[in-house]
Protein backbone atom coordinates (compact mmCIF):
# COMPACT_ATOMS: atom_id res chain seq x y z
CA UNK A 1 0.00 0.00 0.00
CA UNK A 2 1.11 3.30 -0.79
CA UNK A 3 0.27 7.06 -1.16
CA UNK A 4 0.93 9.44 -3.95
CA UNK A 5 1.53 12.79 -4.06
CA UNK A 6 0.03 14.95 -6.51
CA UNK A 7 0.07 18.41 -4.72
CA UNK A 8 2.50 18.94 -1.65
CA UNK A 9 0.58 21.51 -0.27
CA UNK A 10 2.19 24.04 1.88
CA UNK A 11 4.40 22.38 4.39
CA UNK A 12 3.00 18.76 4.70
CA UNK A 13 5.46 16.31 6.48
CA UNK A 14 5.33 12.95 8.50
CA UNK A 15 4.66 12.90 11.97
CA UNK A 16 3.99 11.22 14.67
CA UNK A 17 3.92 11.18 18.70
CA UNK A 18 7.39 13.04 18.65
CA UNK A 19 11.14 12.44 19.40
CA UNK A 20 11.72 12.88 23.55
CA UNK A 21 15.11 12.11 25.03
CA UNK A 22 17.44 13.96 23.31
CA UNK A 23 16.34 17.79 23.71
CA UNK A 24 19.64 17.77 25.75
CA UNK A 25 21.88 17.30 22.64
CA UNK A 26 19.83 19.70 20.82
CA UNK A 27 16.93 17.47 18.89
CA UNK A 28 13.82 19.12 19.87
CA UNK A 29 10.67 17.31 20.23
CA UNK A 30 9.11 17.24 16.78
CA UNK A 31 5.74 15.50 16.34
CA UNK A 32 2.73 16.62 15.50
CA UNK A 33 1.94 20.11 16.33
CA UNK A 34 -1.51 19.10 17.63
CA UNK A 35 -0.98 15.93 19.63
CA UNK A 36 -4.81 15.63 20.24
CA UNK A 37 -5.61 15.46 16.61
CA UNK A 38 -2.85 13.33 16.13
CA UNK A 39 -4.19 10.79 18.44
CA UNK A 40 -8.03 10.92 17.47
CA UNK A 41 -6.58 9.98 13.45
CA UNK A 42 -5.14 6.75 15.02
CA UNK A 43 -7.69 5.63 16.94
CA UNK A 44 -10.31 6.34 14.32
CA UNK A 45 -8.26 4.00 11.55
CA UNK A 46 -7.53 1.28 14.39
CA UNK A 47 -3.49 2.63 14.86
CA UNK A 48 -1.39 2.81 17.54
CA UNK A 49 -2.23 6.58 19.04
CA UNK A 50 1.74 7.63 18.27
CA UNK A 51 1.45 6.16 14.55
CA UNK A 52 2.93 8.40 12.08
CA UNK A 53 0.37 10.42 9.80
CA UNK A 54 1.03 13.45 7.66
CA UNK A 55 0.10 16.76 9.07
CA UNK A 56 -0.60 19.33 6.77
CA UNK A 57 -0.30 23.38 7.51
CA UNK A 58 -2.79 26.07 6.18
CA UNK A 59 -2.59 24.35 2.75
CA UNK A 60 -3.63 20.76 2.64
CA UNK A 61 -2.31 18.22 -0.06
CA UNK A 62 -3.61 16.41 -3.00
CA UNK A 63 -3.25 12.61 -2.61
CA UNK A 64 -3.80 9.52 -4.45
CA UNK A 65 -4.39 6.03 -2.99
CA UNK A 66 -2.51 2.92 -4.68
CA UNK A 67 -4.93 0.52 -2.87
CA UNK A 68 -7.62 0.26 -0.69
CA UNK A 69 -7.13 1.59 3.09
CA UNK A 70 -8.98 3.17 6.10
CA UNK A 71 -8.52 6.64 6.36
CA UNK A 72 -9.24 9.82 9.05
CA UNK A 73 -8.94 12.87 8.31
CA UNK A 74 -8.55 15.54 11.82
CA UNK A 75 -7.44 19.12 12.95
CA UNK A 76 -8.69 22.15 11.39
CA UNK A 77 -11.90 22.57 9.95
CA UNK A 78 -11.14 21.85 5.83
CA UNK A 79 -13.51 19.29 4.38
CA UNK A 80 -11.91 16.71 2.84
CA UNK A 81 -12.74 15.08 -0.48
CA UNK A 82 -12.62 11.99 -2.40
CA UNK A 83 -12.72 11.98 -6.01
CA UNK A 84 -14.35 15.09 -5.37
CA UNK A 85 -17.12 14.25 -3.33
CA UNK A 86 -17.58 15.72 0.56
CA UNK A 87 -16.50 12.84 3.61
CA UNK A 88 -16.99 13.78 7.36
CA UNK A 89 -14.39 14.98 9.31
CA UNK A 90 -13.09 12.93 12.48
CA UNK A 91 -14.40 10.04 11.15
CA UNK A 92 -13.12 6.82 9.35
CA UNK A 93 -14.03 5.75 5.92
CA UNK A 94 -12.72 3.35 3.13
CA UNK A 95 -11.07 4.63 -0.37
CA UNK A 96 -10.43 2.59 -2.99
CA UNK A 97 -6.93 2.17 -5.13
CA UNK A 98 -6.77 5.36 -7.19
CA UNK A 99 -9.09 7.30 -5.39
CA UNK A 100 -8.04 10.90 -4.66
CA UNK A 101 -8.12 13.10 -2.08
CA UNK A 102 -8.28 16.37 -1.98
CA UNK A 103 -9.11 19.33 0.70
CA UNK A 104 -11.27 22.56 0.73
CA UNK A 105 -10.15 25.53 2.63
CA UNK A 106 -8.95 25.61 6.54
CA UNK A 107 -11.72 27.74 7.75
CA UNK A 108 -10.64 27.53 11.21
CA UNK A 109 -7.51 25.93 12.54
CA UNK A 110 -4.20 26.01 10.96
CA UNK A 111 -3.36 22.14 10.87
CA UNK A 112 -5.05 19.02 9.25
CA UNK A 113 -4.03 15.43 9.75
CA UNK A 114 -4.45 12.81 7.55
CA UNK A 115 -4.11 9.14 9.56
CA UNK A 116 -4.02 6.11 7.12
CA UNK A 117 -4.57 2.46 8.81
CA UNK A 118 -1.32 0.51 9.47
CA UNK A 119 0.09 4.45 9.32
CA UNK A 120 2.77 5.86 7.10
CA UNK A 121 5.54 3.45 7.24
CA UNK A 122 8.87 5.47 6.75
CA UNK A 123 12.20 4.90 8.62
CA UNK A 124 12.50 5.23 12.37
CA UNK A 125 15.05 7.52 13.15
CA UNK A 126 16.07 7.81 17.12
CA UNK A 127 12.70 6.04 17.99
CA UNK A 128 10.73 8.10 15.71
CA UNK A 129 9.23 8.65 12.51
CA UNK A 130 9.10 12.61 12.70
CA UNK A 131 10.41 15.04 10.88
CA UNK A 132 12.80 17.84 12.14
CA UNK A 133 12.98 20.17 8.78
CA UNK A 134 15.83 22.22 10.40
CA UNK A 135 18.05 18.62 10.80
CA UNK A 136 16.80 17.19 7.61
CA UNK A 137 16.23 14.15 9.74
CA UNK A 138 13.04 11.29 9.94
CA UNK A 139 9.98 11.94 8.08
CA UNK A 140 10.28 11.29 4.57
CA UNK A 141 13.83 11.87 3.26
CA UNK A 142 14.00 14.67 6.22
CA UNK A 143 12.01 17.15 4.52
CA UNK A 144 8.66 18.20 3.92
CA UNK A 145 6.89 15.48 0.77
CA UNK A 146 6.66 17.05 -2.38
CA UNK A 147 4.81 16.15 -5.85
CA UNK A 148 6.05 12.76 -7.18
CA UNK A 149 6.67 11.29 -4.01
CA UNK A 150 5.24 7.98 -3.01
CA UNK A 151 4.53 7.15 1.02
CA UNK A 152 4.36 3.61 2.02
CA UNK A 153 1.59 2.37 4.56
CA UNK A 154 2.34 0.03 6.88
CA UNK A 155 0.10 -2.92 7.49
CA UNK A 156 -3.53 -2.38 9.05
CA UNK A 157 -4.31 -4.20 12.41
CA UNK A 158 -7.57 -5.91 12.70
CA UNK A 159 -9.59 -3.13 14.41
CA UNK A 160 -9.31 -0.75 11.23
CA UNK A 161 -12.78 -0.28 10.34
CA UNK A 162 -14.69 2.73 8.49
CA UNK A 163 -17.20 4.62 10.54
CA UNK A 164 -15.97 4.92 13.39
CA UNK A 165 -16.66 8.57 14.71
CA UNK A 166 -15.51 11.01 17.32
CA UNK A 167 -18.53 12.15 19.90
CA UNK A 168 -19.48 15.84 19.46
CA UNK A 169 -18.22 16.06 23.63
CA UNK A 170 -14.81 15.36 22.35
CA UNK A 171 -14.24 17.57 19.18
CA UNK A 172 -12.67 20.51 19.83
CA UNK A 173 -13.09 23.67 18.03
CA UNK A 174 -10.65 26.24 16.62
CA UNK A 175 -11.56 29.79 17.89
CA UNK A 176 -10.43 32.80 15.74
CA UNK A 177 -10.09 34.47 19.27
CA UNK A 178 -8.32 33.11 22.41
CA UNK A 179 -6.79 33.08 25.55
CA UNK A 180 -3.37 30.80 26.01
CA UNK A 181 -2.52 30.18 29.71
CA UNK A 182 1.24 31.09 31.08
CA UNK A 183 3.09 30.42 33.88
CA UNK A 184 5.66 33.32 34.30
CA UNK A 185 9.24 32.27 33.75
CA UNK A 186 12.64 32.87 35.14
CA UNK A 187 13.15 36.00 33.46
CA UNK A 188 9.60 37.61 33.64
CA UNK A 189 11.36 39.78 36.77
CA UNK A 190 13.57 41.48 33.85
CA UNK A 191 10.30 43.35 32.45
CA UNK A 192 9.77 46.69 33.38
CA UNK A 193 6.26 46.85 35.73
CA UNK A 194 4.70 48.42 32.56
CA UNK A 195 5.90 46.14 30.26
CA UNK A 196 4.59 43.18 33.02
CA UNK A 197 1.23 44.58 33.04
CA UNK A 198 0.66 45.28 29.23
CA UNK A 199 1.66 42.00 28.06
CA UNK A 200 -0.81 40.54 30.07
CA UNK A 201 -3.34 43.26 29.06
CA UNK A 202 -2.41 44.00 24.88
CA UNK A 203 -3.96 41.45 22.57
CA UNK A 204 -1.75 39.87 19.90
CA UNK A 205 -2.12 38.87 16.38
CA UNK A 206 -0.49 35.61 14.90
CA UNK A 207 2.26 36.49 12.67
CA UNK A 208 2.34 35.32 8.90
CA UNK A 209 5.63 33.75 9.53
CA UNK A 210 4.28 31.37 12.80
CA UNK A 211 5.70 27.44 12.01
CA UNK A 212 6.74 24.75 13.94
CA UNK A 213 9.52 26.35 15.00
CA UNK A 214 7.69 28.84 16.84
CA UNK A 215 4.42 31.19 17.47
CA UNK A 216 5.77 35.25 16.29
CA UNK A 217 2.96 37.23 17.78
CA UNK A 218 2.35 41.03 16.73
CA UNK A 219 0.51 44.37 17.48
CA UNK A 220 0.70 44.47 21.40
CA UNK A 221 2.59 47.30 22.66
CA UNK A 222 7.00 46.86 23.05
CA UNK A 223 8.19 45.33 26.19
CA UNK A 224 10.30 46.86 28.20
CA UNK A 225 13.34 45.46 30.16
CA UNK A 226 14.74 46.83 33.22
CA UNK A 227 18.37 48.23 32.42
CA UNK A 228 21.29 46.37 34.07
CA UNK A 229 24.76 45.36 33.09
CA UNK A 230 24.83 42.98 30.72
CA UNK A 231 26.84 39.87 32.20
CA UNK A 232 29.89 38.56 30.23
CA UNK A 233 28.20 36.15 27.73
CA UNK A 234 25.00 38.10 27.21
CA UNK A 235 24.47 40.00 24.15
CA UNK A 236 23.62 43.76 23.88
CA UNK A 237 20.06 44.12 24.10
CA UNK A 238 18.43 43.81 27.36
CA UNK A 239 16.26 41.27 26.17
CA UNK A 240 19.49 38.89 25.65
CA UNK A 241 20.76 36.38 28.64
CA UNK A 242 23.55 34.05 28.86
CA UNK A 243 22.84 30.93 26.95
CA UNK A 244 20.16 28.62 28.97
CA UNK A 245 18.13 25.75 28.25
CA UNK A 246 14.20 26.64 26.44
CA UNK A 247 11.57 24.62 27.73
CA UNK A 248 9.04 23.80 25.74
CA UNK A 249 6.15 26.53 25.15
CA UNK A 250 8.45 28.79 26.48
CA UNK A 251 8.17 32.82 25.14
CA UNK A 252 10.92 34.86 24.35
CA UNK A 253 10.50 38.78 23.33
CA UNK A 254 13.98 39.62 21.17
CA UNK A 255 14.18 43.05 21.45
CA UNK A 256 11.05 43.10 23.31
CA UNK A 257 9.11 43.53 20.56
CA UNK A 258 7.36 40.39 19.18
CA UNK A 259 6.80 37.81 21.37
CA UNK A 260 7.11 33.70 20.36
CA UNK A 261 6.00 30.76 21.93
CA UNK A 262 9.01 27.69 21.20
CA UNK A 263 6.94 24.67 19.51
CA UNK A 264 8.02 21.48 18.61
CA UNK A 265 10.42 22.16 15.89
CA UNK A 266 12.58 24.82 18.25
CA UNK A 267 15.81 24.95 19.57
CA UNK A 268 16.65 23.88 22.78
CA UNK A 269 19.17 26.90 24.18
CA UNK A 270 20.04 30.21 23.13
CA UNK A 271 20.50 33.93 24.57
CA UNK A 272 16.50 35.37 24.89
CA UNK A 273 14.81 35.89 27.77
CA UNK A 274 11.89 33.72 28.44
CA UNK A 275 9.51 35.63 30.51
CA UNK A 276 7.00 32.71 30.67
CA UNK A 277 5.68 29.32 29.38
CA UNK A 278 2.54 28.23 28.07
CA UNK A 279 0.82 25.62 30.03
CA UNK A 280 1.36 22.02 28.11
CA UNK A 281 -2.81 21.92 27.98
CA UNK A 282 -2.56 24.47 25.95
CA UNK A 283 0.14 24.18 23.02
CA UNK A 284 -2.38 22.24 20.47
CA UNK A 285 -3.92 25.57 21.03
CA UNK A 286 -1.40 27.47 19.61
CA UNK A 287 -0.82 24.76 16.81
CA UNK A 288 -4.36 25.22 15.67
CA UNK A 289 -4.41 29.25 15.23
CA UNK A 290 -3.80 30.81 11.36
CA UNK A 291 -1.85 33.65 10.83
CA UNK A 292 -4.13 36.61 12.08
CA UNK A 293 -5.93 35.02 15.04
CA UNK A 294 -6.00 36.41 18.19
CA UNK A 295 -4.46 35.85 21.22
CA UNK A 296 -4.47 37.14 25.22
CA UNK A 297 -1.70 36.39 27.61
CA UNK A 298 -3.22 35.01 30.96
CA UNK A 299 -0.90 33.97 34.03
CA UNK A 300 -1.97 31.12 36.01
CA UNK A 301 0.18 29.53 38.51
CA UNK A 302 1.32 26.21 39.12
CA UNK A 303 -1.33 24.29 40.33
CA UNK A 304 -3.58 25.56 37.40
CA UNK A 305 -1.40 24.60 34.61
CA UNK A 306 -1.11 20.89 37.06
CA UNK A 307 -5.13 20.85 36.97
CA UNK A 308 -5.45 21.66 32.92
CA UNK A 309 -3.16 18.81 32.29
CA UNK A 310 -4.84 16.53 34.80
CA UNK A 311 -8.16 17.42 33.06
CA UNK A 312 -6.59 16.92 29.23
CA UNK A 313 -4.93 13.92 30.07
CA UNK A 314 -8.48 12.91 31.72
CA UNK A 315 -9.62 13.64 28.42
CA UNK A 316 -7.34 11.48 26.58
CA UNK A 317 -8.34 8.61 28.34
CA UNK A 318 -11.81 9.33 27.72
CA UNK A 319 -11.08 9.32 23.91
CA UNK A 320 -8.71 5.61 24.25
CA UNK A 321 -12.07 4.26 26.23
CA UNK A 322 -15.16 5.27 23.51
CA UNK A 323 -12.31 5.08 20.32
CA UNK A 324 -10.51 1.82 21.28
CA UNK A 325 -13.66 -0.20 21.30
Amino acid sequence: MAIEVIKPGLATTVQDAGRPGYYNVGIPLSGALDQYALRVGNLLVGNDEGAAVLEASLLAPELVFRASAIVAITGAEATPKINGEARPRNESFAVKADDRLTFDFMKSGARSYVAVAGGIDVPVVLGSRSTYGLGALGGFSGRKVAAGDVLPVGQPRSAARAGRKLSSELTPSYPKSLELRVVTGLYFHRLTDEAAQSFFEDTWTVAPEADRIGYRYRKGRPLSFRERKQPFGAGSDPSNIVDAGYPYGSIQVPGGLEPIILHRDAVSGGGYAMIGTVISADMDRVAQMQPNNLARFVTVDMATALKARAEYKARDAKLRSLLSA
